[in-house]
C-alpha cells in the first residue's frame, strides 16, 4: 500500500495528474453553460433551414486563402469571416457571443488544462470530418501549426513561438506545451485557431493567392466564384457538425452569396433593389434620411435597431509615429485638439454621436472617470510618470468646443501643446526650428471618411497647417495599410470585455515593423509591452480590470489616435423575408444566426 500511496502523493504535489476533460473553457471564471447544454442561449433552435441570403460589400477579391500575408485583405469574405461565419474552414473551438470570452466545443469535443495553464490539450470530436469524408485528425491540427508557421501571415505565423512541445495524445488528442513566453490567453487563442486538411495541401503552394475552392471542414462549399465581383456558397448536406450544441441554430441557409460593390452608392442601390438582403448602416444621416424608397413604404424592406453591451472601443484619426513629424506625443496632443467635434457632431450627423474619452468606454474596464485605485497604482509603478496628471485622477475629458469649427480657446490650447513640440505660428504658417511648415497627408478610404478629414483639414489651416486629403480605392489602400504607407489614415479599434493577444498586433513594439499587422500607428514603448504583459497575466476578475484601466490611461496620454466618436446602437436594414432571433446577446447582433423565412 504504501508504494502505492507515495507515488500518487508526490504527483499531486508536481501537478502530473490527468487533467478532467472539459466541454468549455474561460479566460476568467468559469463557462455560463453546463456541460449537457443544449444550444446557446441566443439563438432560435427551431429555425426552419433553408432559403439564401446575399450579403454586399465594398472593394475586392482576388484570393480564398485567408491565412496569407499576400492579398490577406482581398480574400473572399465568408471563407474566414467575423460578420458571416468561419463557412468554410473551423476553428478547434466555438466562442460564445453572450461571454466576454468563453469557448465551447466543436472541431475539439473536449479539452484539458492544468491550473497555471502550462498546456492544453484538444480531444477531437470522433464525428469531425473535411467535406471530402475523410476524417479531422491530430495529425491535421499538427500539421496546420507547423504550415501557418513556415507559410503562414500574423497572428497565425506566431503561434508556435510559445510552445515547447506539440504531441498527439491517444487517438484523438493533440496537446500543445508552452514556454514562458506562453500568457493566460495564450489556451483560449489556440483554441480559435484554425484546422486545415494535411491531405488537401500542398505546403509549397500555400503562400500564394488562389481561387481554387479548398478542402474545409465548414458547413459550406465554394459553390461559384467570380473573382473581384462575387462568391457563392452552398450547403454541404453531409456536414458533420449541424447537430453539435454549439452550432443549433446557425448556418441556416442553403446558399450564401457575397456580392462586390465599388462604391458605397452602388451597394445600397442594390439593396434598394432587392439584389442585397443586408444593409448594416453606420451613418446616422443616411439612417434617418435614406430610407424613404419603396420597398420600405411599403414593409418589404425593415429598420432593426440593436443594443449591445460592449465598450465603445475607439475610431479616431491615427498618427502614424513613423514619420518624424509625429514623433513627439506633445505634436499629436496638439494636432488632437484641433478637431472640432461638437462642429462636425452638429453639421455632419445631426448630433448622433457621442464623443469617445476611452479605448473601453461605457464599461468597467474604462479608466474615463474613474481615479487610478492602489490595484493600478501597483501595477503602473514608474510608468505613472508618463501618464498625465488628469488621466491618472480621472477628470480627462476632451475640450468641449464652441461647435463653430475655430473656437479661439481651444485652438490656444492646441498652439501651446505645438510650442512645447517645437512649432510656432510664423507668417500664418506653423514651423519648426528650421523653417519647415508643419504638413502632412491624411489618406481616405470612402466619401464619408473624406467628409470629416476635410472638417478637420479646414480647423487645422487657421493655425497655419497644411493638410492635404487623398481618397484611394480599395486596392490601393489595403496595400498602403499593409505597409504603412500613409501619414495619418482613420481606423477603428474594436473592443471587447476581454481584451488579450489582439493588443499584441496593435499596440506592441515588435509589431511596429511586422507588415500586415494592426501596428496602425507604429507604436514602440517598452512601457506599453509591460502593461499588454500585466493584462494577458492576469488571473483574477479584479487585477484583470486594474490592468486594463491601466493600460488605457498609457494609451490615452500617449495620444497615439485622434478619438472620434461612438455610439451604443447597431443599425441594420433587412429584407423582411430574413428573420433573427429576438435575443440580442452581449456582443450584439450575430448574422450567422439570421435565416430565411421563406424556407420550405
Amino acid at each position: 500500500m504504501l508504494r502505492i500511496v507515495v507515488p500518487l502523493f508526490l504527483s499531486l504535489l508536481c501537478g502530473t495528474v490527468a487533467a478532467e476533460p472539459l466541454h468549455g473553457i474561460a479566460m476568467h471564471g468559469e463557462p455560463a453553460l453546463p456541460a449537457d447544454y443544449k444550444h446557446f442561449p441566443y439563438v432560435n433552435p427551431d429555425v426552419k433551414k433553408g432559403g439564401k441570403i446575399t450579403y454586399g460589400v465594398v472593394g475586392t477579391f482576388d484570393n480564398l486563402n485567408p491565412f496569407i500575408l499576400k492579398s490577406m485583405r482581398t480574400t473572399a469574405r465568408g471563407m474566414w469571416d467575423p460578420d458571416y461565419g468561419n463557412l468554410v474552414y473551423e476553428s478547434l473551438m466555438q466562442r460564445s457571443r453572450d461571454e466576454p470570452f468563453t469557448l465551447y466545443g466543436l472541431l475539439a469535443e473536449t479539452v484539458e488544462w492544468d491550473d497555471d495553464r502550462s498546456f492544453i490539450q484538444f480531444n477531437l470530436n470522433p464525428k469531425a470530418k473535411w467535406a471530402d469524408g475523410q476524417p479531422v485528425t491530430p495529425e491535421d491540427v499538427m500539421f496546420t501549426f507547423e504550415l501557418m508557421r513556415d507559410k503562414g501571415r500574423v497572428p497565425f505565423a506566431n503561434r508556435l513561438n510559445v510552445v515547447a512541445k506539440m504531441e498527439k495524445v491517444g487517438e484523438r488528442g493533440v496537446r500543445f506545451t508552452f514556454n514562458d513566453k506562453a500568457d493566460r490567453e495564450t489556451p483560449l487563442i489556440f483554441g480559435l485557431f484554425p484546422v486545415l486538411p494535411k491531405h488537401a495541401i500542398d505546403p509549397a503552394t500555400f503562400d500564394r493567392s488562389s481561387l481554387t475552392p479548398a478542402v474545409g471542414s465548414g458547413p459550406y462549399k465554394v459553390k461559384t466564384v467570380k473573382p473581384g465581383e462575387s462568391i457563392t456558397y452552398e450547403r454541404d448536406p453531409n456536414y458533420w457538425g449541424k447537430d453539435i450544441p454549439a452550432k443549433v441554430g446557425t448556418d441556416n441557409y442553403d446558399q450564401i452569396t457575397v456580392q462586390y460593390f465599388l462604391q458605397d452608392t452602388t451597394l445600397f442601390e442594390a439593396f434598394k433593389k432587392g439584389d442585397v438582403d443586408i444593409y448594416p448602416d453606420g451613418n446616422p444621416g443616411h439612417w434617418a434620411n435614406a430610407y424613404n424608397f419603396p420597398a420600405v413604404t411599403s414593409g418589404a424592406v425593415l429598420k432593426d435597431v440593436f443594443t449591445p453591451k460592449l465598450p465603445s472601443g475607439m475610431l479616431g484619426f491615427v498618427f502614424n509615429t513613423r514619420r518624424p513629424i509625429f514623433a513627439d506625443p506633445k505634436v499629436r496632443e496638439g494636432l488632437s485638439l484641433v478637431f472640432d467635434f461638437e462642429w462636425a457632431n452638429k453639421n455632419l450627423y445631426s448630433g448622433a454621436y457621442k464623443r469617445t474619452q476611452s479605448f473601453w468606454q461605457n464599461s468597467e474596464l474604462s479608466s474615463f472617470g474613474v481615479p487610478a485605485n492602489a490595484a493600478e497604482l501597483a501595477l503602473l509603478g514608474p510608468i505613472k510618470d508618463k501618464i498625465a496628471p488628469e488621466i491618472l485622477d480621472g477628470t480627462y475629458k476632451l475640450p468641449v468646443t464652441d461647435g463653430s469649427g475655430r473656437d479661439r480657446n481651444v485652438l490656444k490650447q492646441a498652439v501651446e501643446q505645438l510650442k512645447q513640440g517645437g512649432y510656432t505660428i510664423q507668417g500664418g504658417k506653423m514651423l519648426d526650428g528650421s523653417g519647415r511648415q508643419l504638413a502632412f497627408e491624411i489618406m481616405t478610404q470612402n466619401a464619408d471618411q473624406e467628409k470629416l478629414a476635410v472638417a478637420y483639414q479646414r480647423s487645422l489651416q487657421t493655425i497655419g497647417i497644411a493638410v492635404s486629403i487623398r481618397t484611394v480605392d480599395d486596392s490601393q489602400y489595403q496595400s498602403r495599410t499593409n505597409s504603412f504607407d500613409y501619414d495619418m489614415i482613420m481606423k477603428s479599434y474594436t473592443s471587447s470585455l476581454s481584451p488579450g493577444n489582439e493588443q499584441l498586433g496593435r499596440w506592441s513594439s515588435a509589431a511596429k515593423t511586422r507588415e500586415g499587422s494592426d501596428s496602425f500607428a507604429g507604436a514602440a514603448d517598452p512601457d506599453l509591452d509591460t502593461l499588454i504583459d500585466h493584462l494577458l497575466r492576469a488571473r483574477s476578475a479584479e487585477d484583470f480590470t486594474a490592468a486594463v484601466r491601466s493600460y488605457d490611461r498609457l494609451l490615452l496620454s500617449s495620444h497615439y489616435v485622434l478619438p472620434l466618436y461612438h455610439m451604443g446602437q447597431q443599425w441594420v436594414a433587412r429584407s423582411k423575408r430574413i428573420g433573427h432571433p429576438d435575443a440580442v446577446p452581449l456582443y450584439g447582433y450575430q448574422l450567422p444566426l439570421w435565416w430565411d423565412t421563406s424556407a420550405q
